[in-house]
């Protein structure tokens, strides 16, 4: 963008002495000031829809205007830090850190293979911001099952049990009493009759439940890029 200069003061040639050759207003002045004129001005951007080139520059509105006004770079790098002040997060689904993205500020990588849990000042696992836990490979809590002392109550049934031996090899036994209860057979089984309600008592053997869970106690995630500003 161009600004006119004059280059023949006609006003000088007013005050030249009559004779003087300089005092003559010349085509090839006139022609050159226009000339000059016209330059200048087909360099300047016109006042609807102009078309800059080059770097323009324009007055930096205070922060928070809301108006017609041209936002400059300078205005739109301040609104952007005051919306990302240090110690937010920004998340992403490319890697380019936002120091190159937005211009300002230092940022870190933040919060690799985790993600993000509200505050609860009430849970000691989550009241202090930026603390960390959990692990992606939890497994089921190991624990037995003690059944020694503990006694299961039924109500009325029968128990169908098998003969034993008795001296000779003779398993044909029938109304055959032991302790009080009555058991019939037909020589080769042998079924208690109908007893009342009672209860089994159980010998004191434990047994171990779980299955290792790596990575099987995850919840449902899409990975992404976050960043903490730092300064």
């Amino acid at each position: 963008m161009a600004n006119y200069t004059k280059s023949t003061d006609f006003a000088a040639k007013d005050t030249l002495p009559t004779g003087n050759t300089n005092k003559i207003v010349r085509g090839s002045e006139i022609d050159n000031e226009f000339a000059n004129i016209q330059t200048a001005v087909n360099s300047k951007a016109d006042l609807a829809s102009p078309v800059f080139t080059g770097a323009p520059t324009a007055p930096t509105a205070s922060s928070g205007t809301n108006t017609t006004q041209l936002a400059t770079t300078a205005f739109v790098q301040a609104a952007l830090s005051a919306l990302y002040p240090v110690g937010t997060i920004y998340t992403s689904t490319v890697a380019t850190n936002p120091a190159s993205t937005f211009g300002f500020g230092t940022w870190e990588a933040f919060g690799a293979g985790k993600v993000l849990v509200g505050q609860d000042t009430g849970d000691i696992s989550f009241d202090t911001l930026g603390e960390t836990g959990g692990d992606k490979d939890a497994v089921v809590v190991a624990h037995t099952h003690t059944h020694s002392g503990t006694t299961d109550s039924s109500g009325t049934h029968s128990h169908t049990i098998s003969p034993t031996v008795i001296a000779g090899g003779n398993t044909s036994v029938t109304n055959y009493r032991v302790s009080e209860n009555e058991f019939t057979g037909n020589g080769t089984t042998l079924t208690t009759t109908t007893a009342g309600a009672h209860t089994h008592t159980f010998d004191g053997e434990t047994d171990s439940a779980g299955v290792v869970g790596t990575n099987k106690n995850l919840q449902p995630y899409v990975v992404v890029k976050m960043w903490k500003r730092t300064a």
